[in-house]
């Protein structure tokens, strides 16, 4: 190779939030590979038959964002929530804000608890930060087929993921602090030397490669990971870092977020 790579590792996620934070999901997966490597699943353990839950994934994902190995990890849910989400709210458009609020209405990362019983008023107070499914955010706007992170139980929903991950994104915060680059959170321009932990949209990538024999869920997860490998090897990832946005799409997407590798 005749560049040089910002990343030596990368993660592809493919997340599920159904059931609780402590099942064992087969549609939560998991593919890594280092630069210039093969996409090879990880698993809890050497039982393939064995399937993460959201708590074991986003724990193995802490100790190797740990490791001294800067890693880009693409994850397929929303990270953020759209404008008139906040404004109805009365929030102040800061992701750290957003995140703590979420968690203590949503507290999908507790024991026993589903997206599902906060939806039914069993757990938390999630009828206080309920959204509309008519709400889009910038980044879904400009990418065909994304749904509102308020849009539940459709086809190719992401609503149920995202309200079951955004707690997992407070806890890698606390657990990491500056060892993460949250983007474009964070800043637009990653910090070198520090991992990536990024939001993705993985139909824009997995038809790049034949699935073979992997399910439509590892296929995300792998896809994601190649693509951030490649990317990061011929250069556009470092472009993709720099959207070309309108004045209210720079206002909001610090506080809603941005899909990368929506230009």
């Amino acid at each position: 190779r005749n560049r040089m790579t910002a990343y030596a590792r990368y993660i592809g996620i493919d997340y599920s939030g159904a059931r609780t934070a402590d099942t064992p999901l087969p549609g939560l997966r998991a593919y890594v590979c280092e630069a210039g490597g093969e996409a090879q699943e990880a698993r809890p353990d050497s039982d393939t038959r064995r399937h993460w839950s959201r708590r074991g994934l986003t724990h193995w994902l802490a100790e190797r964002l740990r490791e001294n190995v800067a890693t880009a990890v693409g994850i397929d849910h929303s990270f953020s929530f759209p404008q008139p989400y906040f404004e109805a709210c009365g929030l102040a458009p800061e992701w750290q804000v957003f995140l703590e609020d979420f968690e203590r209405h949503w507290p999908t990362h507790a024991h026993d608890v589903s997206v599902d019983a906060i939806r039914d008023g069993q757990h938390g107070n999630g009828a206080a930060r309920a959204g509309n499914s008519r709400w889009r955010r910038f980044t879904d706007r400009r990418s065909p087929g994304a749904k509102s992170p308020f849009h539940f139980d459709v086809p190719g929903s992401v609503a149920k993921s995202t309200h079951a991950g955004l707690p997992w994104l407070l806890f890698l915060r606390r657990q990491l602090g500056p060892r993460i680059h949250c983007w474009p959170f964070d800043g637009w321009q990653p910090r070198c030397g520090v991992s990536l932990v990024a939001e993705v949209y993985p139909s824009m990538w997995n038809r790049i490669h034949p699935r073979g024999s992997r399910s439509a869920d590892q296929h995300d997860a792998f896809s994601v990971a190649c693509w951030l490998r490649d990317a990061d090897g011929d250069g556009r990832l470092a472009q993709y870092f720099h959207p070309a946005l309108s004045p209210s799409e720079h206002q909001w997407a610090p506080a809603e977020g941005w899909i990368l590798g929506v230009v």
